[in-house]
């Protein structure tokens, strides 16, 4: 066999070596799936507690990113409901946890038997007067039907907040959020706020 041949062969040999290597390496790469692109675009565009604004019980503008690094426990609160007296506990726990960057947030909502049916100056004179409140108290809204408030769809839907659907059934339910602003879980209304669910998740037991 001349020279000549030997080298075309050899030359043949490697380039098609080479072309089998690249095509396994491409094999053995991940391939990114429509569907698996759409849901990290989901995680991406999921809100935070820290992407709403909304009412102090003042009327002043109350942004929720002021609260990035603290554990937040959201409540649906009324003056004129069985589970009232709840806003001494949660105002012991604020007092006492505070410093473990933890903080209560009071929505007043008259959703349920027309429990919560005063103003927000009423509101804030009656929890003041009669329970000491000092943790933050939000201007009275919606938190479930048709005119239900943003941050409450958030809370409830799993579609906006990755977690759970879980709607509103009274007052003084429980929404548990973590320091960078994600659902963690709930505590139904008739359950304490000292339970020990919450106490052991604003402490890390």
């Amino acid at each position: 066999m001349q020279l000549s041949t030997i080298k075309f062969w050899i030359v043949l040999i490697l380039i098609f070596t080479a072309i089998q290597g690249n095509g396994q390496g491409r094999q053995n790469q991940p391939l990114q799936t429509a569907e698996s692109a759409g849901n990290n675009q989901n995680m991406e565009a999921r809100k935070t507690l820290h992407d709403f604004t909304v009412k102090d019980i003042d009327g002043n503008d109350f942004s929720l990113a002021s609260l990035k690094g603290k554990k937040v426990l959201v409540v649906n609160v009324a003056s004129k409901c069985g589970l009232t007296p709840q806003y001494e506990q949660l105002q012991e726990l604020y007092e006492k946890y505070r410093h473990l960057n933890f903080v209560v947030i009071g929505f007043p909502a008259n959703n349920f038997m027309g429990q919560e049916p005063g103003s927000n100056l009423e509101i804030k004179e009656f929890c003041t007067a009669n329970y000491g409140v000092t943790f933050p108290m939000m201007e009275k809204i919606s938190v479930k039907g048709k005119d239900q408030a943003p941050l409450y769809k958030w809370l409830t839907k799993k579609s906006e907040n990755g977690v759970m659907d879980q709607k509103v059934t009274w007052n003084f339910q429980k929404f548990m959020i973590d320091e960078e602003g994600h659902l963690v879980d709930v505590v139904m209304p008739k359950e304490s706020p000292m339970s020990d669910k919450i106490l052991n998740w604003i402490t890390g037991s």
